[in-house]
């Protein structure tokens, strides 16, 4: 009862405090909202303390990155008619406001200030009056007619203040409910024009939102409707924006409270270069000051005052007073729950309204020249793709000072920052280029009989010939960590096949990746297709990059499980080459050689432990326990230094046993081995199988019969007897060079050379052939016959 008094008289207060302002829910604690990462400041107001977190940065410029967004402090939310309103224009899309009322509240109890400009007043308004006026009606005709079966009813036109004047109370209380779910109080404040021309009118609304922020109350601001005169064309001020509508109302509102962020809410996905629908029509990532003559305008949305071309003029003023703006769809089903925390977070959501246009191209513009460029790579003659190929060689051993002066710079810069594992990776040497150098000569070699093979011919009837030949999959994109060595590898793969390419690289090998591409483009320079192959260098984040699905044909990471699983699970629409994980095995089979077992399971564990090809879990037969062969194997693991980790059955074993392995699933990329025993070679393929990622398996033994058993019934993209798990390589498989490893079962498996990234096209040849001839009754008949295929000559 007396928390009840509490409440009330304290509501009470702050009505008297802010007169004009309807707060719609009461004060939560001081402490409900503040992250206990948050600099805490206590204010006092009234005796009554309150918690504010300081602004993260100082007001002036806008954003010039959308990775910089995740920093507003102060952010405006633009609720569009056609977002608040359902598709009858006739009430509120309730789902969608409560998924924003969320978001909203997400944010606000980050440390942030929320402020929403919201329509709806008159949808709510005339729902209202439509069903007061029906009720009237129906007592009315009830009356008179006496009858129980009402007759149809026609409902007047209804005004629209009249409709705002009905909607305002119903849509704050609608606000208020949401907003209490969250322990968020929110506060209205309804505006017109004459409020920001009038000076008195304006340092008192700026007064009354700078102490609703501070109090941590959302504003809830919105055009008064009810008793606002027509828009007048043209009434802008010179400098200063007229609030015509919300969208300009919320312009003006986001530079008069110097906002970090605009959010507008629009039904469609942000700006086109052309009105949304129409064929051609592209989304407008990244919208510049000047750009609005490559923009044709559409017409304004089903409901609302302005339109697109209102709310980019809007958007333009913001962001010409220091606020970055972002356009957005908050209607479409799948992205609106969470588009306002994506922008937040910097996601590609929507158009983004910069200042500062980007010293190269978009990463759209490199997907379009790396689409073109391939396609002219792809009609080169397969001499002139060999020759690219060694001449880019031939760079890496030439420029072999520049490019390992380079490297140095990504070491220095890496030192103390990357595990010793990742530091290997980035690291290249004289060996190493030369090595890369020797592949790329491999794949040049390879590469004469690759596109336009024909694969198949068939003649279906006479002078109808079909053919199948093998073409380029398309544009790539590959995403690389800590592997500067993999640029130039994967770059003569794309030119062999004809593919254009997208190259991501780890930002801790920048300076190595910017000058093993410029290298790259030199080459093939020189039969004038250097736009094949792009450096993506912008800050576009991988998640971005793989929704890319018009421009990207497919992506092949190359990198930790952790970086694949995460492309694998925010790819829409193209395919992923690759695995996520590389847990490899060896089996030592009873029969095995001691010898042989000892140098294998040295050089698949030691040799490179941070390597996908690593050995992760050794399998012993139950019998080599306590026998010469186990010893040997366990004291050159102690002198190779490798922390072993006992499966449960080899635990069991031991008196005295190493750390018990806490998942047998486990890649451990470093000098860390999973011993486990099993009783036969069907529990090693069945261990194989529960707990592998159909990477590489291999058996030792000399038992020639259980060799092939287990080759033939383990499911993995390589499996091998008598050699280690490391040459599970594109370049020791002579491949010359791989793209990566794959252990999907479509299209390509295992090391994924030069023949994995072609796909096929049927190429049919007639003579006024049609369908109709070959039925029942026609003058054709098919004869599918096989004819030989051709041998390309590769001298």
């Amino acid at each position: 009862m007396l928390s009840q008094v509490y409440r009330s008289g304290f509501q009470a207060f702050r009505q008297r405090l802010l007169p004009g302002v309807q707060s719609t829910a009461l004060s939560r604690s001081p402490t409900d909202r503040v992250q206990p990462s948050a600099i805490r400041h206590v204010r006092s107001w009234s005796n009554i303390p309150f918690i504010t977190v300081p602004l993260s940065r100082t007001h002036g410029k806008s954003f010039a990155h959308r990775s910089e967004l995740k920093h507003a402090k102060r952010i405006v939310v633009k609720l569009g008619s056609a977002v608040v309103t359902r598709g009858d224009e006739c009430g509120l899309a309730l789902g969608r406001l409560a998924s924003i009322v969320e978001q909203v509240s997400v944010l606000q109890n980050q440390g942030r200030e929320m402020m929403l400009v919201t329509s709806g007043a008159v949808a709510f308004g005339k729902q209202r009056l439509r069903h007061e006026i029906l009720l009237s009606q129906s007592v009315r005709q009830a009356l008179h007619s006496g009858q129980n079966q009402l007759k149809e009813m026609a409902i007047p036109v209804l005004e629209a203040r009249a409709c705002a004047a009905a909607g305002q109370s119903g849509l704050m209380a609608l606000y208020e409910a949401m907003f209490t779910q969250y322990s968020i109080c929110a506060a209205q404040i309804l505006v017109t024009n004459l409020d920001f021309h009038d000076e008195q009118k304006r340092r008192n609304l700026n007064g009354t939102l700078h102490e609703l922020l501070r109090m941590n109350i959302v504003p809830i601001v919105n055009t008064n409707d009810a008793v606002v005169p027509p828009a007048e064309p043209n009434s802008d001020l010179q400098g200063v924006i007229s609030v015509k509508d919300n969208d300009s109302l919320a312009a003006r509102l986001a530079v008069e409270m110097k906002t970090d962020l605009l959010i507008v809410l629009s039904d469609v996905e942000g700006l086109f270069d052309s009105p949304p629908g129409s064929d051609d029509a592209k989304l407008i990532d990244i919208f510049y000051p000047g750009d609005q003559q490559s923009v044709t305008f559409g017409t304004k949305s089903r409901v609302g005052m302005g339109g697109m071309e209102a709310k980019v003029k809007a958007a333009l003023w913001a962001l010409q007073g220091g606020t970055s703006v972002v356009i957005a769809n908050g209607t479409h089903p799948k992205v609106s729950g969470h588009v306002i925390t994506d922008i937040v977070e910097g996601k590609k959501v929507g158009t983004f309204f910069s200042e500062v246009k980007p010293a190269g191209p978009t990463v759209e513009q490199q997907g379009e020249m790396a689409r073109a460029g391939g396609r002219m790579l792809a009609t080169l003659e397969p001499e002139q793709r060999a020759e690219i190929i060694h001449h880019l060689a031939d760079l890496l051993t030439d420029q072999r000072d520049e490019i390992l002066l380079a490297n140095k710079k990504d070491l220095e810069e890496a030192e103390g920052r990357l595990a010793a594992p990742l530091l290997k990776r980035l690291s290249l040497s004289t060996s190493k280029l030369n090595s890369l150098a020797i592949g790329l000569r491999q794949i040049a070699a390879s590469s004469q009989d690759s596109v336009g093979r024909v694969l198949r011919r068939t003649r279906i009837a006479k002078n109808l010939e079909l053919e199948q030949v093998t073409v380029p999959i398309g544009v790539l994109l590959v995403i690389f960590e800590s592997r500067p060595d993999c640029l130039p590898q994967v770059a003569a793969l794309a030119i062999a096949s004809g593919n254009g390419l997208l190259l991501k690289g780890g930002k801790e090998a920048t300076h190595s990746n910017r000058i093993l591409h410029l290298l790259a483009q030199e080459a093939l320079s020189i039969h004038g297709v250097k736009e094949a192959i792009q450096l993506v260098n912008t800050r576009e984040e991988v998640e971005d990059l793989c929704r890319l699905d018009k421009m990207i044909d497919l992506i092949i990471p190359r990198g930790s499980s952790q970086l694949v699983r995460d492309i694998q699970k925010a790819a829409k629409g193209i395919p992923v080459m690759g695995h996520s994980e590389g847990i490899c095995h060896m089996y030592v089979d009873s029969e095995a050689s001691v010898d042989k077992a000892t140098r294998l399971v040295r050089d698949s564990k030691c040799e490179y432990p941070a390597a996908c090809n690593a050995l992760e879990t050794l399998l012993i037969h139950r019998d080599l326990l306590r026998t010469p062969l186990f010893d040997q194997i366990i004291d050159m693991l102690r002198v190779e230094q490798v922390k072993i980790h006992a499966g449960p059955k080899f635990a069991s074993y031991l008196t005295f046993s190493p750390s018990e392995v806490k998942s047998l699933r486990t890649e451990y990329g470093d000098l860390e081995l999973c011993i486990e025993v099993v009783d036969s070679v069907q529990e090693a393929i069945d261990h194989i199988h529960k707990y592998g990622s159909s990477h590489t398996d291999v058996i030792v033994t000399e038992n020639e019969k259980t060799a092939e058993f287990f080759l033939q019934h383990v499911d993995s993209a390589c499996v091998f007897w008598n050699a280690s798990t490391r040459f599970s390589d594109g370049y020791r498989f002579g491949l010359g060079a791989e793209v990566g490893i794959s252990t999907s079962r479509i299209h390509a498996r295992g090391p994924v050379g030069l023949e994995g990234l072609l796909t096929t096209k049927w190429l049919l040849r007639g003579q006024d052939h049609v369908v109709s001839d070959f039925s029942e009754h026609g003058s054709l008949k098919y004869l599918h016959e096989n004819l030989p295929v051709p041998q390309r000559n590769t001298n």
